[in-house]
């Protein structure tokens, strides 16, 4: 299988697990990683460290859309370089269209670009050749179509980063494509936890660097504290919640979750996109539940498993 990643790694934990998944995964060529909401090639660097780490330097990589003269909703936060990446990363800046020319070559040779991140890069795309997207296999890590369920937290449509952060690029994405969606809605059912790192910490190069990015997470964000209390089905040690890994996973077919197709109104209301049932509206392939625990177990053993990661 042939899967293009389009990332904003470097932010927090999942990103990093969603490669580290991603490498160890039986039969599964990588096209390409393309970055988006960069900032000077900072997250191109980081792509190409861990791809490096895990000996794969035949992967290309592709700074995409820069955040510069992007309404972009937040700002771009980068936590602390060394305690994450244990040493100092050179940024890889390049041209976007660069990442865009990647991005297209990947879309006409039937590759599954997987989106765990803002959709820019393919909105820039879809502007420059307009119906591109129409044909691509693309699934999106983003979406708030129905709500979380009790005992996960409540969040509502604002919490959907990836799609609301740059609203316009994806509601121009969802409306000229086919998608899956993998919502935060279900993400939230998958967990990264304390008990995880142990193992990984056991494992190869790229394991070892996860495992230091979560303790340095888990350090900073506090979600064992924060917020697994409050809510009775996540675990007493989260660490952070798995929201790519889960979308590469479904990318490449793994079968521990539930897809349905709905028909679904793609809006753009006071700068935020929505996702709505509709009986007139695009049928839209959807992940409606996850089997959280297995996941759990799966990309742990996948990602300890390997000699990649």
């Amino acid at each position: 299988m042939l899967l293009h990643i389009d990332t904003d790694i470097g932010g927090d934990t999942d990103d990093l697990c969603a490669l580290a998944m991603v490498l160890a995964w039986p039969d599964v060529e990588v096209s390409a990683v393309t970055t988006v909401a960069e900032v000077s090639g900072r997250r191109a660097g980081y792509a190409r460290f861990a791809l490096d780490l895990a000996a794969r330097p035949d992967i290309p990589v592709f700074a995409g859309a820069d955040v510069t003269g992007t309404p972009y909703r937040d700002e771009q936060v980068f936590p602390d370089e060394v305690r994450y990446w244990s040493e100092s990363v050179t940024p890889r800046p390049g041209p976007y269209a660069a990442a865009l020319d990647s991005l297209e070559r990947s879309i006409e040779a039937g590759a599954t670009i997987v989106t765990i991140g803002p959709l820019t890069n393919l909105a820039l795309l879809e502007r420059r050749k307009p119906g591109i997207l129409r044909s691509a296999r693309l699934v999106v890590m983003g979406g708030h179509i129905f709500p979380m369920r009790t005992g996960y937290p409540q969040w509502g449509n604002d919490y959907d980063y990836n799609l609301q952060v740059d609203a316009e690029s994806a509601h121009l994405v969802l409306t000229s494509s086919r998608p899956t969606l993998v919502p935060a809605t279900v993400t939230v059912e998958t967990a990264l936890r304390a008990a995880d790192l142990p193992t990984l910490h056991r494992s190869g190069p790229l394991a070892r660097l996860v495992a230091r990015q979560a303790e340095a997470f888990a350090a900073d964000e506090r979600m064992a504290e924060r917020i697994a209390p409050q809510y009775p089905r996540l675990p007493d040690d989260l660490v952070n919640f798995q929201h790519d890994a889960l979308a590469c996973a479904v990318a490449l077919g793994w079968d521990g979750v539930d897809v349905r197709e709905l028909p679904l109104a793609f809006t753009l209301e006071d700068a935020y996109v929505h996702e709505r049932p509709d009986p007139s509206g695009t049928p839209t392939r959807v992940v409606t539940s996850v089997d959280g625990e297995r996941f759990q177990r799966d990309w742990l053993r996948l990602v300890a498993g390997s000699s990649a990661a």
